[in-house]
């Protein structure tokens, strides 16, 4: 099985999180991908713990599928590599900040002379272009700069830091897969590639959905607790007697009147979103403790779920039915488990066939393939361009 994306060969000069992702994602769809790895500097998610069998878990699953060319992009002949790949690839994916490729000489103009169908992705926090286009970030920068950050969290103790990187992923990565796909489709049109402007913040900003709409089109200015689904109505995460929580999302009438009948007080529903709803489903949730709550929603279609730690997710039967996690090959045999591609085709995936490998570890396959003898390869590793 080769998979949706099996005629698409992709570049990655990515680290971290927003790139690795959005081309783990083309990987495990069946896509080619070679990452191109500095043998000298680091990638801070080859050392993040934690770590199994001294590898970083973080990084054997992002780079899950892909291969590696160690490659010393300062030196000259580092750059006639790349020059010379480009020709069969599809895709470059970077995420150095703006002209730093151009500097290199592998910016989008200089490598687009050499493959006119090259779909060139650059994925940055403030985009390349504005007066914050050098400037660093991290994901709880860009939420803040979008506006994100200003209606999420509670009106007494303010923004909450996320759990998921809502940044990195929903906007870089995501936003650069469906781009570049976008972009593929437009080349089998005109015959020609393009470059794809990823800004992080820019795909948050448009991530103010429902917010943005009515800011702009009514000057309703979105306020912590005082929306609707921000925790302004009902609409909330309940404590239970034990300390535990529980998802209340019965916005729909048919679903208040059983969420509030499960409770015993199916009077509470003729409240509608009014404050004192929310005050009294509390005082109910309070009374019980996580398991019977469980219990009692178990049967009843109200749009009431538990809070589950990760551990219990992976357990749940939902999410097991649905193989959300994967036993992927370390390479000596054995296996470990990751989070599977979420994606379901009627034709399926193919099955992962490597979890992260270590900086360079096809670099000889690579250069061979380009048609360096061995004797070239060895003084390439001497002269430390190749790792």
């Amino acid at each position: 099985m080769s998979g949706p994306l099996a005629s698409l060969k992709v570049l990655d000069f990515s680290t971290l999180l927003p790139g690795p992702f959005a081309s783990l994602m083309l990987a495990d769809m069946g896509a080619e991908v070679l990452r191109i790895e500095s043998p000298t500097r680091m990638d801070l998610l080859r050392v993040l713990p934690p770590h199994d069998q001294g590898v970083s878990a973080s990084h054997a699953y992002l780079n899950r599928n892909k291969r590696s060319l160690g490659l010393d992009l300062k030196q000259t002949e580092a750059l006639e590599i790349v020059r010379a790949l480009v020709k069969d690839y599809d895709i470059v994916l970077e995420q150095f900040r703006p002209g730093v490729m151009e500097r290199l000489g592998l910016g989008y103009e200089a490598l687009k002379a050499i493959n006119p169908r090259l779909i060139y992705v650059s994925i940055t926090g403030y985009g390349q272009t504005g007066p914050y286009k050098d400037r660093a970030g991290h994901d709880i920068n860009y939420l803040a700069l979008a506006g994100v950050a200003s209606y999420t969290g509670r009106q007494d103790s303010g923004p909450l830091p996320l759990g998921v990187q809502l940044a990195d992923v929903g906007g870089g990565s995501l936003h650069a897969v469906v781009g570049l796909l976008a972009a593929v489709i437009a080349r089998q049109q005109s015959g020609v590639g393009q470059h794809l402007d990823v800004s992080m913040t820019d795909c948050s900003f448009s991530l103010n959905a429902m917010a943005g709409a009515g800011y702009l089109a009514c000057g309703v200015e979105p306020q912590r607790e005082a929306q609707v689904l921000n925790g302004g109505s009902f609409y909330d995460y309940y404590r239970t007697r034990d300390g535990r929580w529980m998802s209340v999302g019965s916005l729909e009438p048919g679903f208040m009147q059983q969420l509030c009948a499960a409770l015993g007080r199916p009077e509470l529903a003729a409240l509608g979103l009014s404050p004192e709803l929310k005050v009294a489903l509390q005082v109910e949730f309070e009374k019980r403790s996580f398991d019977e709550l469980c219990e009692l929603f178990a049967g009843v279609d109200a749009c009431v779920e538990p809070v589950l730690s990760l551990s219990e997710a992976v357990e749940h039967p939902q999410l097991k039915a649905r193989e959300l996690v994967s036993q992927v090959p370390r390479g000596d045999g054995s296996t470990q488990a990751q989070l599977a591609c979420p994606l379901k085709f009627s034709d399926g995936l193919p099955e992962p066939r490597h979890i992260g490998v270590a900086v360079g570890a096809h670099s000889d396959e690579v250069l061979a393939a380009l048609g360096m003898s061995a004797q070239r390869i060895a003084e390439l590793r001497r002269a430390k361009v190749v790792g």
